[in-house]
């Protein structure tokens, strides 16, 4: 089993990041603030004003560390990585299939399938949790039996572009109801719809952001198996997109990010004071709340669960690495299709 290892999280602005000897320097202001053995590290991560040395990125892809830039509101712009592991074979494979219309649709079913029935088990562990006299649970009842129709029609469907129409309508039925998941500071929090670029609201906010890591950490799971994260099925190619990583991030937001977006909510770990409004609109979290929600994603990701198909215990943050390696294996032929990882 590969070992979980950490991801190092830079907030601070100014800090400038640094080689010494086998190790990363974070530097703020004239002073080291910490020194992280690179063995240590599966990525680094850069938030706004974050700046590193040509050795550091030497080091870092030498390492296999990947080393990514984001806003400090954490919007993508850019990551940083060695030489591609792997072999040619397999990215011939994977080309190939992407090229493929039915093969792609393969792919994309079983990432839709599993996307639709994680949000319905999200929608039944809260309806579950709720009075059965209260008018959300039905609202939440008629939603997860609406699920489960879109993804029996899924299996269906062997067109591409029906089984994104289908994913599509199950994210409108999944996002109708997702305010009544939110048990507390509803009114602060409350959630009328998914908003991006920029997040409406502070509910959006914390998705928004948190999305973003999962889809970093399944960017380096990809290229860590050999596997190009730009090349995908669901997702379309398209000039400085992780196509092949936001297909995977589909099946596993409910479980690894929504989740801990409304534990965050409900348990009252972060404050409604911690976002502030922007001059466009949207809605950004202070530095403080980004710290807060860095650590529970750190925590969230040390947790471990059974993983459905190898049947083995692994802690979340291993759970992308594990479903890039049976991709990986579907794509070389090893296995008849992509076993999607289904939350029970």
């Amino acid at each position: 089993m590969k070992p979980l290892l950490n991801t190092l999280y830079v907030t601070s602005q100014g800090s400038y990041l640094s080689r010494d000897g086998e190790t990363v320097s974070v530097r703020h202001e004239d002073e080291v603030k910490l020194r992280v053995p690179i063995h240590t590290l599966s990525g680094i991560v850069c938030f706004g004003q974050v700046s590193c040395s040509s050795f550091l990125m030497n080091l870092a892809a030498e390492s296999g560390v990947g080393i990514s830039f984001l806003t400090e509101h954490g919007r993508f712009l850019a990551r940083v990585h060695g030489p591609v592991s792997g072999n040619v074979l397999l990215r011939r494979a994977q080309y190939r299939a992407s090229d493929s219309e039915q093969s792609s649709a393969l792919v994309a079913s079983s990432v839709v399938v599993a996307k639709i029935a994680n949000c319905r088990t999200v929608i039944l562990r809260a309806a579950r949790e709720r009075d059965n006299d209260a008018p959300e649970t039905a609202e939440l009842d008629r939603a997860a039996l609406r699920l489960a129709r879109i993804c029996e029609d899924v299996q269906r469907t062997p067109s591409l572009d029906s089984i994104r129409g289908h994913e599509g309508d199950a994210a409108r039925v999944y996002f109708s109801v997702f305010d009544h998941l939110i048990t507390a500071e509803k009114e602060q929090f409350s959630f009328r719809g998914r908003s991006r670029r920029p997040p409406l609201d502070r509910t959006n906010a914390l998705l928004s952001f948190v999305y973003t890591l999962l889809t970093h950490d399944i960017a380096g799971a990809l290229e860590g198996v050999g596997l190009d994260p730009a090349v995908g099925y669901l997702h379309r190619d398209r000039p400085g997109r992780t196509s092949l990583a936001l297909d995977l991030a589909e099946e596993l937001r409910p479980v690894l990010a929504d989740r801990l977006v409304l534990s965050l909510i409900n348990r009252r770990q972060v404050g409604v004071d911690g976002f502030r409004k922007q001059e466009t609109g949207g809605i950004v979290m202070d530095d403080e709340t980004r710290k807060l929600v860095l650590i529970a994603w750190q925590k969230r990701k040390q947790e471990e669960i059974l993983h459905p198909f190898l049947e083995e215990r692994a802690p979340f943050g291993l759970i992308p690495h594990l479903q890039a390696t049976l991709l990986a294996r579907f794509l070389r032929g090893d296995l008849e299709a992509y076993p999607c990882f289904l939350w029970r």
